[in-house]
């Protein structure tokens, strides 16, 4: 929320999107419900949300995301009082920085590197079938 004056540091998973996650285990209070709240941040970093709910120890077929993200929090109802409940969430990238910078999900390779890897190692072969070597290479 403050670039010049605070970097945000994550991890990351990888996918075609730009995604972050976020989970953790809620204990539903004697209405079966629980508010989850998420860093101040969430909102103007993330979009298009995905949800996922885990019912531990007992089942709560009526488990669900009562009220979805808005102001940087969600609600879980439909669950017995007591029981926790594995939660996590997924958000696309939307900051700015992020929308200036959409990776590129698949691209053709060079033509000096096409018949290549990337890792021949991984692949059985040999290091003169990788791309390190093709390039390293060329004038010989």
């Amino acid at each position: 929320l403050d670039p010049l004056n605070r970097y945000l540091f994550h991890s990351f998973v990888e996918s075609p999107d730009m995604k972050n996650i976020y989970d953790g285990i809620a204990i539903l209070d004697s209405q079966g419900q629980a508010w989850i709240q998420l860093p101040d941040w969430f909102d103007a970093l993330n979009g298009g949300f995905r949800y996922q709910l885990t019912a531990i120890g007992k089942a709560a077929p009526n488990l669900h995301v009562a009220d979805e993200i808005r102001d940087n929090r969600f609600r879980i109802a439909g669950g017995v009082p007591g029981i926790h409940v594995s939660w996590q969430v997924t958000g696309t990238r939307i900051d700015p920085y992020a929308e200036a910078h959409r990776i590129a999900v698949e691209e053709n390779k060079p033509e000096a590197e096409r018949g290549r890897y990337l890792h021949p190692e991984a692949y059985g072969a040999d290091a003169e079938q990788g791309t390190a070597w093709a390039r390293t290479h060329r004038a010989e």
